[in-house]
């Protein structure tokens, strides 16, 4: 049959040949990805990360994937800074955390992004003065709180996503990365979102997108930047849809 095949091939007209071989190469290449992302999404071994450093930072890890992530990381043996706006709620996590991970510190700051920032940063510089943080977790951010038209968004909400999104994660990726530098290693992980890579347009909340599409790019042109230095950067990239609405929260 295999004989029969080739004899076949022979017989065609050349530019149909040509077009057989990219088409071959294509799905070899779209073979190829998909095994990867098998690979690196449920086979890959997961990474020590207590290779960064003893200390972690989330923001925004009262609720939804900031927990999961602080969580996670207690989990995995690293000493935590937790920041969020809510004293009450990150004295709740930290005792949840802390009664499961008993060997766990836990350093709580209490920031709101929504006000002012520079403020909140220099606190958080102070609180990891001399820490190894290894390992950053950009989680905090705010969304609509329902789908609304562009000349609808009022200005404090224009304000609050533009500073909790942006101004947010790039402060505060400010004030960690340079011990990152010192020690030469560390990994920041920001989180994006679906509304600005996965979709083609977000309509109905193009601010909240637009905001997104700073991180993503902010992500790859830092891991550009600094991947020669022994820091990994990622954008993880989440459908907020599928989430409970306090995830895209500032908590």
């Amino acid at each position: 049959m295999s004989v029969c095949f080739v004899e076949e091939l022979k017989s065609q007209p050349s530019w149909l040949l040509v077009l057989f071989t990219l088409g071959c190469l294509s799905l070899l290449k779209f073979l190829f990805a998909s095994l990867k992302w098998v690979y690196v999404s449920f086979l890959r071994p997961a990474k020590n990360l207590k290779k960064y450093g003893s200390w972690a930072l989330v923001t925004g890890p009262t609720d939804g994937i900031g927990k999961g992530f602080a969580f996670q990381l207690a989990r995995k043996g690293l000493n935590l800074i937790l920041v969020g706006r809510n004293p009450d709620k990150l004295k709740d996590v930290s005792t949840a955390i802390q009664s499961k991970y008993s060997n766990v510190q836990i350093k709580n700051v209490v920031v709101d992004f929504s006000g002012d920032i520079d403020e909140g940063v220099q606190k958080i510089k102070e609180t990891i003065e001399g820490l190894d943080v290894g390992v950053l977790i950009n989680n905090v951010g705010v969304s609509y709180p329902y789908a609304r038209f562009f000349h609808e968004v009022d200005e404090e909400l224009l304000k609050n996503l533009i500073r909790v999104n942006v101004e947010g994660t790039t402060k505060v990726t400010q004030a960690v990365l340079p011990g990152m530098l010192k020690r030469k290693k560390g990994a920041i992980v920001n989180i994006g979102s679906g509304a600005a890579i996965v979709i083609p347009s977000d309509p109905l909340y193009a601010v909240y997108a637009a905001t997104k599409a700073y991180i993503d790019q902010f992500s790859r042109c830092l891991y550009v930047e600094y991947k020669k230095s022994g820091i990994d950067v990622q954008c993880q990239v989440v459908c907020f849809f599928i989430l409970h609405n306090s995830v895209s929260f500032n908590t």
